[in-house]
């Protein structure tokens, strides 16, 4: 069995060649270029000479990666972001199902891989980001993106598992990186999926939305145990979902609600996510041993009436 690994990459010289140095082991390497301005091709033409040249169109960069797997010989290919590096159990794992016979109707046709993503130079192992399983590696003709949005997941005809081994995930090397890619990229595609599910917005969610999501991913997904780079990810995400409030109330005509118990009505709110957070506390505090149980106590005559 043959591996054909498809990379499509934009303006990506900083990360490009040790992706490259990570797949050398692959029976070719497709590289899907979107008119980059930067030295990215330059240096992939050390590593491949399959290199294809694309129209740029940062919210349709999965059409690239489908016309990329349609230039594929492989019986196998691995669909791979530049920022993201192929290790060394990862790729003994890929090896040993390449050395498996042909398929027949009880063997996956495609496989979730876990990414550890660096996020701030650290390895997160909490929230939403580990064990993050993407499905990457596919055999031919049996996977694609849908090609709807540019924040979907590739699809598989037939039976999926799971490997081991994880990908390396470069994801976020700087604030200014992050909010980015949350304010111009992310939350477009989640403001048009939500329009488009017929879904409606109340005041109210401008508090439920974020605060949800903060107590889910510090709490619920044990966040907390990434210390600091926990927090602050779990609160950036807390921002996202505001901002995905406030583009689709834009979209809506930024109606108003001038309640004369406006005051009243949001420390209703507040209090009732108070509750949540004291919930939170008390449950993950049993598990942490030096949880200091007096703090619970206090913030509980605090919040609780």
């Amino acid at each position: 069995m043959k591996l054909s690994v498809v990379i499509s990459a934009y303006n990506e010289e900083r990360m490009i060649e040790d992706c490259l140095k990570s797949v050398q082991f692959a029976d070719e390497i497709i590289l899907i270029d979107n008119q980059s301005q930067d030295r990215t091709v330059e240096i992939a033409q050390r590593f491949t000479k399959k290199i294809f040249f694309r129209h740029n169109n940062p919210m349709m960069l999965n059409l690239s990666k489908n016309f990329g797997f349609t230039k594929a010989i492989g019986n196998w290919i691995l669909s791979l972001d530049a920022d993201e590096r192929v290790s060394e159990e990862l790729k003994k794992e890929i090896q040993s199902i390449l050395r498996k016979p042909t398929a027949n109707s009880r063997q996956p046709n495609g496989y979730l891989i876990p990414r550890k993503n660096i996020i701030f130079d650290k390895w997160i192992q909490h929230g939403l980001w580990y064990p993050d399983y993407q499905l990457r590696l596919f055999r031919r003709g049996k996977g694609k993106f849908p090609g709807k949005h540019n924040h979907e997941l590739l699809e598989v005809e037939g039976l999926t598992a799971k490997l081991t081994n994880p990908l390396i995930h470069y994801n976020y090397t700087s604030v200014n990186q992050y909010l980015q890619k949350i304010t111009y990229f992310y939350s477009d595609n989640e403001v048009k999926n939500f329009l488009k599910s017929g879904k409606t917005i109340h005041w109210y969610d401008a508090i439920r939305m974020p605060a949800s999501d903060f107590l889910t991913n510090f709490f619920a997904r044990e966040g907390y145990k990434d210390g600091l780079h926990g927090l602050v990810l779990a609160l950036l995400q807390s921002f996202y979902m505001l901002v995905v409030f406030a583009k689709v109330w834009e979209k809506q005509g930024f109606w108003k609600y001038d309640s004369k118990m406006f005051l009243s009505e949001t420390g209703s709110e507040l209090s009732a996510k108070g509750k949540e957070l004291v919930y939170w506390l008390d449950k993950q505090g049993l598990k942490e041993a030096y949880f200091p149980k007096k703090l619970l106590r206090k913030l509980k005559a605090k919040l609780l009436p």
